[in-house]
């Protein structure tokens, strides 16, 4: 009978161990980490300069004085500076005519590269080739071809077959969290595997040569750009060679109501020229989705003595105070915010009562490469390393806005001290530079003269005879 009680205490610790074993296994697995990211950086003949933008400009025909006006204004106040980056068909003036070719063409500089850039970061601390990624996620909103953008990627490299693909189109600036979002879900039914993220923008099918000023926005403000990262669940991977761990991830869709669903989207105008819609309802839209994330994050990550004080302030008032009493700063040392523009910067900014140096690598991400879409985010988190802000234990609340509307978030833990300076290499010495004032002024500034009307119907009437001028500022 003893031999029999002990044998069964035996057996009884021994199942207990192996499900504690299995629970704690299962909990490692779950884990995200961030191994590596690249950003791109087209070569510098796809710069778009003043000059040249300027020209790209004048050659829309539909154009008049008060569009030329309306685009000075926008561009002045953009925020954007004089080394972000165009497609090839613009540049070579073809926009008015892209082809698929051009967009194909398009996708293949930028993910090719990508793709190339991080397996040879990658391997310099550790051995990965294309046969050891076991998921794929492609993100490009705003061009879809059959085969999909993912299965180029396959067929160029030569995937395993039973690679785990997804192509995500449509999904706006907020697409790269949604990426994530998946790989984190994948990563809870799978063990130790490992993910390849390619975040890009077609540009070349959607530049719209109209004169609808809510259309015209987007010329100004989207730019080439793209991203590769490579995240893991594998503990030892993911310990070793990690650079942030995954701690948070919030998605907020509004999409069930009309004025936040059509505020941001593709359609044509009354004449059927195709292009991308920004309403005056995107501001109100942006704000509601911002608040809902914020308030269904703040509690998950920050510590419990601020959550108290908001509610005592709120008990307080009598009311539900503004999300913008909470002070973000004490769950979060960097704020990774897409560059949707300077407006949007600033408005999270106000919202989250944030000064300058927190707002400086989005400022600079959206003055050096422009608004690069759903890879914006890592092109500012590459700002943020290059300046070696990142300690080991930091946080990082990385923050997105998209299409739908949606607004997304997560919450990135800095595994190591990170100082690499990545895409900003050969000019992160350079910022912050002492002014961003855009040189736009400066050159078309005259659109605001009284005789600016005699100007611009003189060059059009130059361009119907053939004549052959590079832009408006040589009428000066």
């Amino acid at each position: 009978m003893e031999f029999l009680a002990l044998f069964s205490t035996i057996i009884f610790l021994h199942a207990v161990l192996v499900l504690l074993y299995n629970l704690i296994d299962k909990w490692r697995h779950r884990n995200c980490y961030l191994l590596d990211y690249v950003c791109l950086k087209p070569s510098d003949e796809r710069k778009l300069p003043t000059n040249l933008c300027g020209e790209i400009v004048s050659r829309n025909s539909c154009l008049g004085l008060n569009e030329y006006k309306f685009l000075l204004k926008v561009i002045i106040s953009s925020g954007l500076g004089e080394s972000t980056y165009g497609p090839r068909n613009i540049i070579e003036g073809r926009e008015a005519s892209p082809t698929l070719s051009d967009s194909i063409s398009e996708m293949d500089e930028y993910l090719f590269p990508l793709v190339d850039s991080i397996f040879l970061r990658v391997n310099q601390s550790f051995h990965l080739s294309p046969s050891s990624i076991d998921i794929l996620v492609v993100n490009v909103s705003m061009f879809s071809p059959a085969p999909s953008l993912a299965a180029r990627v396959i067929n160029r490299y030569g995937f395993r077959e039973d690679i785990l693909v997804y192509n995500l189109s449509g999904m706006g600036c907020s697409a790269s969290l949604i990426s994530v979002d998946l790989i984190r879900n994948i990563f809870k039914s799978h063990k130790k595997k490992i993910a390849l993220l390619l975040s890009s923008e077609s540009i070349s099918p959607n530049w719209y040569n109209g004169n609808k000023r809510s259309m015209m926005l987007g010329n100004c403000l989207f730019r080439s750009g793209g991203c590769a990262a490579l995240l893991t669940n594998d503990p030892f991977l993911g310990g070793r060679h990690g650079k942030l761990q995954l701690r948070r991830l919030v998605r907020t869709h509004l999409g069930r109501s009309n004025e936040a669903h059509t505020c941001a989207c593709q359609k044509e105008d009354d004449e059927g020229r195709h292009g991308f819609h920004l309403s005056r309802e995107l501001p109100a839209a942006a704000a509601q989705a911002f608040f809902e994330n914020l308030r269904v994050l703040a509690p998950k990550i920050l510590p419990l003595t601020e959550i108290a004080r908001y509610l005592l302030a709120s008990v307080w008032k009598k009311k539900t105070t503004s999300m913008s009493t909470v002070n973000m700063k004490s769950g979060v040392e960097h704020f990774c915010l897409h560059t949707g523009g300077k407006a949007v910067i600033e408005g999270i900014g106000r919202s989250l009562g944030l000064d300058e140096k927190a707002l400086e690598p989005a400022r600079m991400t959206l003055h050096r490469f422009g608004n690069t879409s759903a890879s914006s985010v890592w092109y500012v988190l590459s700002y943020m390393e290059a300046k070696k802000r990142l300690r080991k234990g930091q946080r990082i609340l990385m923050m997105t806005f998209g299409s739908g509307f949606k607004c997304n978030s997560c919450l990135w833990v800095v595994m190591r001290d990170l100082d690499d300076c990545g895409v900003w290499e050969d000019c992160i010495k350079g910022y912050p530079p002492k002014t961003l004032v855009n040189p736009f002024f400066d050159k078309y500034g005259w659109i605001n003269d009284p005789n600016a009307e005699v100007l611009v119907q003189k060059f059009k009437d130059g361009m119907a005879r053939g004549e052959k001028r590079e832009s408006l500022t040589d009428l000066i």
